[in-house]
């Protein structure tokens, strides 16, 4: 598969999980730059033949009217090796076509492709390379730095009601933090993290991907919205992961299907109140007698009354300001470098530099020093390097971070 393909079908899975969970096909087309027609086509394949269907397929037609026999395919490899022995000039797909050409060799004249193709399979070519396979940073946790991984999903009722979940789980217990709703507005986020916080723990870090409910959009640069004022507020580091790569917060990923797999698939739901009602034969299971294979056979309750949580207070639940101020805190985007040896993040591009290029880097904003970080890790046995500072003014005042929430 080449990097077109690649590219392609990891489109395609996305555009799919996004439908999934219920998104819009304008929404969608948000995030991936292709027209309608290709997402209906992608839905469709889906349909028809589930994620097996989203693989590329070959563009070859059934038949072709101008299919070459042996000795044309013999002759290219011919023309080829006679350019090679040449003490001038080239002997690529382009070459070998005008030597056909103004030689009469053959009628028609094969294509750049099918020359390409025929010397590609005769070991005459040499492969592009592949962008080199980047060691990712993932981050972690220990006693002293609790994470919580954060998304949502969505299912559609029998009348086009939506239904979104937003799932939060300890990335060391497992132990999850259920929110159903009929939106994902700020409110609704909000009150699930809220719920969270004083029942799982308040969290040194939450990795989460770039979806606009989180992240406040990327229309415009240095905007931060109110989740992540929340968030700073409470001495909480957010960690966003790369777009388009899912699979880096695959923890939480994997709660979305159990969920759907053990309870949603299992029911038929008449309403959202129905939908309410029944949930709590799903978090009691979850935490009760579901055993993740992480937790070499405890469930997510049992490990979680072995850890010790710092939780948010009812009382500082009900004393976040509003509007909430910009607090002094880190924001980190975890990013692959682009082949120009750029990152974008919150609406701007930086330059890393072209050498990190396909690597990955962590970009983080501290706000009370209006500073930017690029941070490196070669391998998993490297420290994470410094690699490069950017001035990030913030036009509005930075508080600092209260008392009761410094660890």
């Amino acid at each position: 598969m080449d990097d077109k393909d690649r590219q392609g079908l990891t489109w395609r899975r996305k555009a799919i999980r996004l439908s999934l969970k219920g998104w819009q096909p304008h929404e969608i087309l948000q995030d991936i730059p292709r027209s309608r027609t290709w997402l209906f086509n992608c839905q469709k394949r889906f349909a028809q033949g589930g994620w097996e269907s989203l693989k590329a397929r070959s563009c070859r037609p059934q038949h072709s009217p101008h299919a070459y026999d042996g000795r044309a395919h013999a002759l290219v490899l011919r023309v080829r090796r006679s350019l090679d022995t040449q003490r001038v000039g080239l002997s690529g797909a382009r070459a070998v076509q005008q030597e056909i050409r103004q030689h009469h060799l053959l009628k028609p004249v094969p294509a750049l492709a099918t020359i390409n193709r025929w010397l590609h399979a005769a070991g005459l070519l040499q492969a592009p390379l592949a962008p080199p396979i980047a060691y990712y940073p993932q981050p972690t946790y220990s006693a002293d730095a609790v994470l919580h991984a954060l998304d949502w999903t969505a299912r559609y009722l029998t009348g086009g009601t939506k239904v979104f979940a937003f799932h939060t789980v300890d990335a060391e217990t497992h132990a999850l933090q259920q929110t159903l709703s009929t939106d994902k507005t700020v409110a609704t986020l909000f009150r699930h993290v809220l719920a969270a916080w004083q029942t799982l723990g308040l969290p040194h870090g939450v990795q989460l991907d770039n979806d606009s409910a989180f992240s406040g959009g990327e229309s415009l640069p240095r905007r931060f919205g109110t989740f992540i004022r929340l968030c700073l507020y409470c001495g909480i580091e957010l960690i966003f992961m790369p777009p388009h790569e899912p699979q880096r917060n695959g923890l939480v990923e994997s709660i979305n299907g159990l969920w759907a797999q053990s309870f949603w698939d299992r029911h038929h739901f008449r309403s959202f109140a129905d939908v309410v009602r029944h949930s709590p034969r799903f978090t009691q299971w979850y935490a009760h007698s579901y055993a993740p294979p992480a937790l070499h056979g405890l469930t997510p309750a049992q490990a979680h009354r072995r850890v010790q949580r710092r939780r948010l207070t009812p009382q500082q639940a009900r004393a976040l300001p509003q509007p909430l101020p910009l607090t002094a805190g880190r924001l980190h985007f975890i990013r692959r470098v682009a082949p120009d040896g750029t990152i974008r993040f919150v609406g701007e591009r930086w330059k890393v530099g072209k050498r990190f290029a396909h690597h990955y880097v962590w970009a983080t904003i501290i706000t009370q020093h209006q500073r930017l970080e690029i941070h490196h890790q070669h391998s998993e046995r490297s420290a994470l390097r410094l690699v490069k500072v950017f001035s990030y003014e913030i036009s509005e005042p930075i508080h600092p971070l209260r008392p009761e929430y410094q660890r």
